[in-house]
C-alpha cells in the first residue's frame, strides 16, 4: 500500500499500538497536546486491530487495556525523530 499524505505506512488496522498515556476521558475545554494522568489502572490504546470492525480501524479511535495484558492484536509502533536521521 502507498504512503499516506504524511509520508506514513501501515498506520492502522493491524494491531492496537500501546501508547504512553494512562486512560482518562478528555477534559471538556479544548487542550492542546494533553497529557494522560500520572497513574492510572489502564493504558491507551489507537489505531484498532485486525480484529476489529473497518470503522475501528483508524489513527483517531482510542481504547484503554490494563497494562498487564498479552493479545496477538496488541502492539508497538516504534518511531524515530527526524533529528536522529543521518543526512
Amino acid at each position: 500500500y502507498p504512503a499516506n499524505a504524511w509520508g506514513l505506512y501501515d498506520m492502522h488496522g493491524n494491531v492496537w499500538e500501546w501508547c504512553q498515556d494512562w486512560y482518562a476521558d478528555y477534559p471538556k475545554q479544548s487542550v492542546t497536546d494533553p497529557r494522560g494522568p500520572e497513574v492510572g489502572s489502564y493504558c491507551v490504546n489507537r489505531g484498532g486491530s485486525w480484529s476489529y470492525e473497518a470503522a475501528n480501524c483508524r489513527s483517531a479511535i482510542r481504547n484503554w487495556f490494563v497494562p498487564s495484558i498479552r493479545d496477538n492484536g496488541l502492539g508497538f509502533r516504534l518511531a524515530l525523530s527526524s533529528s536522529g536521521i543521518p543526512k
